[in-house]
């Protein structure tokens, strides 16, 4: 009888995770996937199609299911609520109508990739005030806004205070008080283009914050040495050592530390927390972040793995981090159900590889090790930059996430080499 992998979660991570692990089985596994929604949010790129005065729900939610049958992977649409770690079974709400009975089902494997809440009911004054891209109904929302309502006065972007998971069984992991700073940062210079370009002022209205010592401090001392300045001499506002956001009112934000800043439009990104029914786990650090090694394997559960925004490992929530453990999950289950699988398996090597929309056709590209204490320093401004990432949407579109394993290199072979 074939093994049975259960995969929670099926937008980036999770989606990746059950094609990878369908290939490198050979489909020598029954593989079950379960999500609330039968799409995946490609939420990189909404800011663009903001911008570009185009409702996001209409190009930035695509179907994937049809990838998930030519695999003979099976999909439920439901919620899941309990994971029941002992008899190895996880307990979910089938979503389609509304008053389904729970159900269960049993799993050998079991795949985490479930991504965060967005805790923007936490944030006072949010839901009336704030804006935001992190999904396509948010994403729309700042549309209309910024299209038929911004009056042209100061803007705010940037990040309230992530809490992150701990627990002496996970692997050394430097500490981050922002889930993510790319997207703020790929904002903060799209905005300034669109403010020039619609005639409503320029980069000079703009200011950009965070609660860390300095912003994006992920991408390394040697890329913010570079970026900062540039940052500055625009014209941009930055803003650190927030701390966290106190509350949101018509005319601006006000911050922990006492400092606040007048804002129009005030674009934030939350902290990101784990689900409710992860809290207090065998498998779960103190916040409820699922606890792996670089193998993305919890220690005391050796059936379960986790990749993506739901791993504890996983800082920050990057989309390239998630794809790359999203690879290594693959490879471990096919070593333990595949008796001639002899391929080497590599543990993940975090890094930060960052494709961001500068606006007017251009980006910038990141791709470093140095937060982990590696030697790997890149950044680059340009064309291709832009084009590397829309082009990467495109073709996970098109592969339903089953990207090749030459992509990623080739991606980054690109943006560490040509200049355009």
């Amino acid at each position: 009888m074939k093994k049975k992998v259960l995969v929670l979660g099926c937008n980036f991570a999770g989606l990746t995770a059950a094609r990878f692990i369908h290939k490198e089985t050979k489909g020598a596994v029954d593989i079950t996937v379960i999500d609330r929604k039968n799409y995946v949010n490609f939420i990189p790129n909404i800011p663009i199609e903001v911008f570009a005065n185009r409702n996001p729900e209409d190009t930035m939610e695509f179907p994937f299911q049809h990838h998930l049958k030519s695999d003979g992977t099976e999909f439920i649409l439901g919620n899941v609520e309990a994971l029941d770690i002992g008899n190895k079974r996880v307990i979910y709400t089938p979503s389609e109508r509304a008053g389904a009975a729970q159900e269960n089902i049993s799993y050998d494997f079991l795949v985490i990739s479930l991504g965060c809440k967005l805790t923007y009911d936490k944030i006072e004054g949010f839901s009336e005030f704030g804006h935001t891209f992190t999904d396509t109904y948010q994403g729309n929302k700042t549309r209309r806004y910024l299209h038929k309502e911004y009056k042209g006065g100061p803007i705010a972007v940037g990040s309230d205070r992530f809490i992150q998971g701990q627990s002496p069984k996970l692997p050394d992991i430097p500490q981050a008080l922002a889930a993510c700073e790319g997207p703020p940062v790929e904002i903060t210079f799209s905005i300034g283009d669109w403010l020039t370009r619609h005639k409503k002022g320029g980069p000079e209205n703009v200011t950009v914050f965070t609660p860390a010592e300095v912003i994006a401090d992920d991408a390394g001392k040697r890329i913010l040495d570079q970026l900062l300045p540039i940052v500055s001499n625009m014209g941009f506002g930055y803003v650190n050592n927030t701390v966290g956001i106190k509350r949101l009112h018509k005319d601006g934000i006000e911050f922990l530390n006492g400092k606040s800043l007048e804002a129009e439009l005030k674009i934030i990104l939350p902290n990101w927390e784990p689900h409710d029914f992860m809290k207090g786990l065998p498998i779960s650090d103190d916040q409820g972040f699922v606890i792996t090694d670089w193998y993305m394997q919890n220690p005391d559960y050796p059936e379960i793995f986790s990749c993506g925004d739901a791993a504890s490992v996983t800082v920050p929530k990057l989309g390239s981090l998630g794809h790359s453990e999203a690879e290594v999950v693959a490879k471990m289950i096919a070593k333990e159900v595949l008796s001639d699988y002899h391929h080497e398996i590599k543990p993940v090597q975090p890094q930060v590889l960052c494709f961001g929309d500068m606006g007017h056709g251009k980006g910038f590209y990141m791709h470093t090790n140095e937060w982990w204490g590696g030697d790997t320093s890149v950044l680059q401004m340009g064309y291709m930059p832009y084009m590397l990432k829309m082009g990467f949407k495109v073709s996970y579109e098109l592969l339903g996430g089953n990207v090749p394993s030459w992509g990623v290199p080739v991606s980054i072979f690109a943006g560490d080499h040509i200049a355009i």
